[in-house]
This record gives structure tokens, sequence and C-alpha cells, in this order.
């Protein structure tokens, strides 16, 4: 039997058996749906599609440009009917990511067991599908991108429209975004993001012709400078400097001169899917607002890592084994959390950046490793 074939059909039961239990646990879903983000973005659909504003929903805090990902959910008939449109778009992404992203990184076929492992047991997932929230489609515009720079470029620039509904999560990446246009003339990316960006603004004013003066309105009033927002920057605020919000910037400014010594340094020679993962990984780090269902966009990069760690042909040393086992107990931890429905806003979440840092800068580590080790291996087998 074809291996399309059997997939195909695994698919096809997977499926049906999603449908069966979301059909028969219904009303506790529906009793559940008010706890989760995506019932705020079928509100805002609503509230878009009668030409009301839709910053007056509570927790709708993307500016104008990405107030198109909701439209689409308004047209649904009630809040569970907009949750199980946005689980399914969120699905979706996740496959299609998982997939563009073997792509990308994916060279050795047995290495697929273990790569779908990582992506799918990635600890931000299950967060971003708990909560509804909007992770997968910034997921998704990264991956669009990388996947499509050198053949369609065009496309490849519309496609980060997507993540820029949150562009003070990935800031560093839109810094060498801006050098790598510039330096390497790319244009025709440049066209394909702003055209995408003229677009989503023009539908946004459609349904809302003050949606910049409500945004403003919004981010003046929501006060989120007495927040604790759990990233390692808002802990060590909390720790250090609890009166002073705006010492929760101060390792954002510092990883910015790192990322623009990076990028003079690399733009020669530079690949998003190489360079462009690191300055991705450091923003996550560095970012003074971000959340846990945030960090999806950091899959490519924990993938980009496994290949490194389990590729290469090398024997995998007991200390890098004992790592290992660290990562996934962590990892494992983390998942526990979310299942426990220990709420996202809680502290118990800053380290999970450090977690997914370490793994990643050890991938390198350990491909840097085994590139050094074949030349030797070569030579004594010569």
């Amino acid at each position: 039997m074809p291996k399309k074939f059997v997939r195909l059909l695994l698919g096809a039961a997977v499926t049906a058996v999603v449908a069966y239990v979301v059909a028969i646990h219904t009303d506790k879903i529906r009793a559940n749906v008010s706890q989760r983000d995506s019932v705020q973005y079928w509100y805002a659909g609503v509230h878009l599609i009668h030409r009301v504003n839709a910053y007056e929903v509570e927790r709708i805090r993307t500016p104008p440009w990405s107030l198109f990902l909701f439209l689409p959910l308004g047209l649904a008939r009630d809040a569970f009917w907009g949750w199980l449109l946005w689980i399914a778009g969120s699905v979706a992404s996740m496959i299609v990511s998982m997939r563009l992203c073997w792509k990308l990184f994916g060279k050795d076929g047995t290495l697929r067991p273990i790569f779908l492992m990582v992506g799918y047991l990635f600890a931000p997932v299950l967060a971003c599908l708990e909560a509804g929230q909007i992770g997968f489609v910034l997921l998704i515009g990264i991956i669009l991108f990388m996947f499509y720079e050198t053949e369609r470029p065009f496309v490849a620039g519309a496609a980060l429209i997507l993540p820029f509904a949150k562009p003070h999560l990935l800031v560093f990446f839109w810094v060498a975004f801006l050098f790598w246009v510039v330096a390497r003339k790319k244009f025709a990316v440049a066209g394909g993001f702003i055209s995408a960006l003229a677009a989503a603004t023009v539908v946004s004013l459609i349904c809302d012709p003050s949606a910049f003066q409500h945004y403003r309105e919004l981010v003046s009033a929501s006060g989120v400078g007495g927040e604790f927002i759990p990233t390692l920057s808002g802990v060590l605020r909390l720790m250090f400097f609890r009166q002073y919000f705006q010492m929760q910037f101060v390792p954002q400014l510092l990883g910015l001169l790192w990322c623009v010594w990076f990028c003079l340094k690399n733009m020669s020679q530079w690949s998003w899917r190489d360079h462009g993962l690191t300055v991705m990984v450091v923003s996550i780090l560095t970012t003074p607002y971000g959340w846990l269902t945030d960090e999806v966009v950091l899959l490519p990069a924990i993938l980009f890592a496994a290949t490194c760690i389990f590729g290469g042909g090398q024997k995998i040393p007991v200390t890098t084994k004992i790592l290992l086992v660290v990562f996934a107990l962590l990892n494992w931890m983390m998942l526990l959390l979310v299942a426990s429905q220990i709420p996202l806003q809680s502290g118990i979440y800053f380290w999970s950046s450090l977690l997914w840092c370490a793994w990643y800068f050890y991938g390198r580590h350990r491909l840097s490793a085994n590139l050094a080790a074949q030349p030797i291996q070569l030579t004594t087998g010569s």
C-alpha cells in the first residue's frame, strides 16, 4: 500500500476521531470557550462586520493592520463556532508549518519521527492551542517567508504581514529585515510586504475608519506599565526595579546593540534559514512583552536545532544524551504546567525563553562539532 495513501487514511481517521470527540463534548466545550482568547477574536470580528470599534473588546491589543485576521470569525454564528473556526485554522497552520520546516531543514529521512515528536511536543504548541491564541498565524507567516524568499520574493514579503500583527515580539527580526532589504537590494520582498500592509490597513479602515484613533486610545489607557509580564525582563524588573517600567526594556536595548553587530558581521552571507533563526531566538529572549503562546514562532529554530543534534551521522556523546534528557524533562514540565491550566499570566513560565535559547545554541554547537569531526574521519578512513 503506497505511503501517501496510508498517510491520507491516517489523517482521515484522526480527523474523524477529533470530530467525534468535539461532537460528544460540545456542551462542555461551549462552557469553556469564554476562557479562550479566540472568543475575543470572534467578538472583534463581529464588531468589524458591524463597523463598530473592535478595540472595545477586551484583550485585543494588536495594531489596526492586523484586524483583518479576525474579520472571517465575525461570520460565525456564535462564540463556539468562532472558536472552532479559529482552532481549525490554527491546527492547519501548525501542520503546514511542520511540513514546510521539514522541507527547509529535514535532510535525513530516518530523523522524521524525531523531527515530528520534537515539533508537536514543543510546549508552546500546546499552550497556543489551549489558549486559542494568535501564535500559529505569526508562525506560518515566518515560515512562508523563509520558504519563498528566494523563489517568490513578492509572496514571501506579503507573508510577513502575519507576524507583523505583533511587531514588538520579533524586533531584531525586523531590524535584520531592514538591513537585508537595503544591503542586498531585496526590493521585491519589500514590495510584497508594503503591498500586504497597505491592503490590510485599507480593509481595517473600511470596517472602522477610526481604527488608528481607537488603537491610540487603547494604548494610552491600557496601563500595561503596571502589569506583570511573565518574560525574563519582566521578572528581572519585578525583582530589582519594580517601580521603573522602563527597566523592562534594558535587555532589549542591549540585544539591539548585539543585533546591529550581528547583522553587519553576517550580512554579506546572510541566510534567513540560519542567521534569521538566531535573531528570532534572541528577540524572544529579550522581549519586554510576550507570553508562552507567542514562543510558538520559535518552532523552526527548535526543529533546526533538533536536526543539528540528531543528524550528521555521528554517535551522540554521553554528555549530549544527558543534556537531551534534561531538555526533555524541562519541556515535559512545561507541558504539565499548561495541561494543569496554570495561568499563563503567572511568573512560573518566565524561564521558557531561556530553555529554548539553550536548546537552539546547543544545537548549533553540535552542528559545529559534527562539521569539525568530518575531515578527521575522512583522513582516518583514507
